[in-house]
């Protein structure tokens, strides 16, 4: 007779294979002891990744987002639903753990939709195409490309099946999916001055006085809206909107890892979303490290250096370069807050949160910028090493023949602006600090190739390359175009290149549009492009050799100088040594010495020389004050 108390089950082999085994009670007791003594939370990631895993892939067959699913979607006379989501969203994990897992859901998918998932990070032409839907976002599509319905966040099991089904009984398209594309740009690459002013009473009208940051439910430090208070913070009001909402900010910094929380919810500080982003990252040390070179407030810099510090051990690959990502999430689904509330020691001991360890151009770019900038104002040397170590890791893996950078180092060739527009963006901030002329060459080569492959008719530039076969064509974003005007601006006067000067007005043309300039709540993105287009950088140089230790003082006095009435990245610094041979731009005759000397231009008015780091401060700040 078979013995009651013997158990036969396929249990799971770590090396991927299934084996069967017949065991005893106690065998069974001894082995479940153990599964306990492992730790609860390392069980429950463990059940939560493969319940999700097998329910949402045995039930649905999600497709890529690629010419053969349109035409699939023409031959069975479908619809698409396209599900783009973020790895480090928790929303995004609970869609997929309860409404893509729930079978009338899938049911309903099967029968009417080809379902497409898309990692939004991997394709950044298609997520600024539905950036403004949040993530996860619902994107249904007929089969000619055309956007039918668009849902942002979770949507509950219940509420898919009606919308689903909604759709199914009336694919007519929602007035809110039709693109809102304007069909005349404006004319000059200006601001209209009533339009200016709308959108300065907007940065004003939607700054929080009580609690800091944007009038918005979710808390977070907008890069563009600090960075243009600090650049007017002469005035008593803007100076207040940039000390209040950088402090209030320290509240989304993890107090064990160092590093940013993307965002709070809940309308204050206290309630982050626990997911760290490059872009938050490297916005936060930026904003931290203008500060404190506006204000020399040293709690800014050690804010800055928290990330930095968190960049290095937790999202740096052996080569150098960056990984993208760290999840909210230790077990997928599940709120992070018991976990974030952890000290370092118990936080490991459950484990740590997935980490995305693509390396894309745009997060190296992002990161590499910052940290490039938080070297100028600090002149710590491990900043600029972290930053250059990175850029040449990029250069060699990322690098097209052409002269642009791929997204990913698998990818054929570079197909999005991004990651060309944030690499020479970071090769430009690594010149203005190193004076080394390679850096200021692969700036130029980024800006023409991306104006080569990127330039929109008319104004503006497109996010992607148009791809054969598909019929979404890749849009204009404005974020985007903000920085790349504004990178483009700032270039054109290192390298003396009137194209690129002319790049950069194509692209104020397009945010310059009236109906793009004022179509969300606040752009003082647009009042930043606008300010910089009008007026030269400041303009620093230091003649003399790169061995005379006094060039190298005078050339940290320029390192430190912040205008009243400009970001303190908005500066042109140069250090001429004339055994390199000529500037790039050759704009202005320095007179010859037998010592080093510093200069500073503002506009059309250039000083007299100074021969000490002392005079040169002092100088500056009388000049730039004018």
């Amino acid at each position: 007779m078979e013995n009651p108390w013997v158990i036969q089950e396929n249990f799971f082999n770590p090396h991927g294979k299934r084996q069967c085994k017949i065991m005893n009670i106690e065998t069974l007791r001894q082995i479940w002891m153990q599964l306990l003594r492992v730790g609860t939370a390392l069980i429950l990631l463990l059940l939560s990744s493969m319940l999700s895993a097998s329910s949402t892939k045995d039930l649905i067959q999600w497709q890529d987002w690629s010419e053969a699913s349109f035409i699939r979607a023409k031959q069975e006379n479908k619809l698409l639903l396209l599900n783009l989501e973020a790895v480090w969203c928790h929303w995004c994990h609970v869609m997929d753990q309860k409404t893509y897992s729930d079978p009338k859901v899938a049911q309903l998918i099967n029968q009417h939709f080809i379902p497409i998932k898309v990692d939004h990070d991997a394709r950044p032409d298609l997520a600024n195409q539905y950036r403004d839907y949040g993530w996860p976002a619902t994107i249904f599509l007929d089969a000619a490309g055309t956007d039918l319905v668009k849902r942002a966040g979770y949507i509950r099991p219940t509420s898919f099946v009606n919308l689903l089904s909604a759709i199914v009984a009336d694919p007519t398209p929602e007035k809110a999916a039709l693109p809102r594309v304007p069909n005349d740009f404006a004319i000059e690459p200006a601001l209209d001055p009533t339009i200016y002013q709308k959108l300065l009473q907007r940065h004003q009208v939607f700054y929080d006085p009580e609690l800091g940051g944007l009038k918005t439910n979710q808390k977070t430090l907008d890069r563009d809206h600090v960075e243009f208070a600090l650049s007017q913070s002469h005035s008593s009001f803007e100076k207040e909107v940039a000390i209040k909402t950088i402090q209030a900010s320290f509240a989304l910094a993890d107090p064990e890892w160092g590093g940013i929380y993307q965002y709070s919810t809940m309308g204050d500080w206290q309630h982050p979303h626990f997911e760290k982003i490059m872009v938050s990252q490297a916005g936060f040390m930026r904003i931290y490290a203008l500060a404190y070179q506006r204000f020399g407030d040293k709690q800014y810099l050690a804010q800055a250096d928290a990330i930095a510090h968190y960049l290095a051990q937790f999202l740096q690959a052996a080569n150098g370069a960056f990984y993208t990502s760290q999840d909210a999430d230790l077990v997928q689904g599940e709120k992070g807050t018991e976990y974030f509330a952890l000290p370092d020691k118990e936080r490991r001991a459950k484990g740590i949160p997935r980490i995305d360890q693509n390396i894309y151009a745009r997060e190296n770019g992002w990161a590499i910028e910052a940290l490039a900038i938080l070297y100028e104002v600090s002149q710590n040397e491990k900043y600029l090493k972290q930053a250059e170590r990175a850029a040449q890791t990029i250069n060699q893996t990322h690098l097209t023949n052409a002269g642009g950078f791929k997204h990913s180092a698998s990818d054929r060739d570079a197909n999005y602006l991004a990651d060309t527009l944030n690499m020479g963006a970071a090769f430009l901030q690594l010149y203005k600090v190193t004076t080394d002329r390679k850096w200021l060459d692969l700036a130029n080569q980024s800006a023409h190739f991306l104006i080569e492959q990127f330039k929109a008719r008319d104004a503006g530039y497109l996010s992607g390359k148009t791809q054969q076969g598909l019929p979404v064509q890749p849009v204009r974003h404005l974020d985007e175009n903000i920085k790349t005007t504004r990178f483009l601006n700032l270039l054109s006067q290192y390298s003396g290149d009137e194209s690129i000067q002319q790049a950069a007005q194509h692209g104020m043309k397009y945010i310059a549009t009236p109906s793009i300039a004022l179509a969300r709540i606040e752009d003082s993105g647009i009042l930043l492009a606008a300010q910089e287009l009008s007026v030269s950088a400041p303009h620093f140089t230091v003649v003399g050799k790169k061995q005379d230790s006094v060039a190298s003082e005078l050339f940290i006095v320029g390192l430190e100088q912040s205008g009243p009435s400009q970001s303190g990245w908005y500066k042109r610094l140069e250090w001429w040594d004339k055994t390199e041979g000529p500037l790039q731009n050759s704009d202005v005759t320095y007179p010859g010495f037998d010592k080093p000397a510093g200069y500073v231009c503002v506009d059309k008015l250039c000083s007299t020389p100074a021969f000490t780091a002392q005079k040169y401060k002092q100088m500056s700040e009388r000049i730039l004050l004018r």
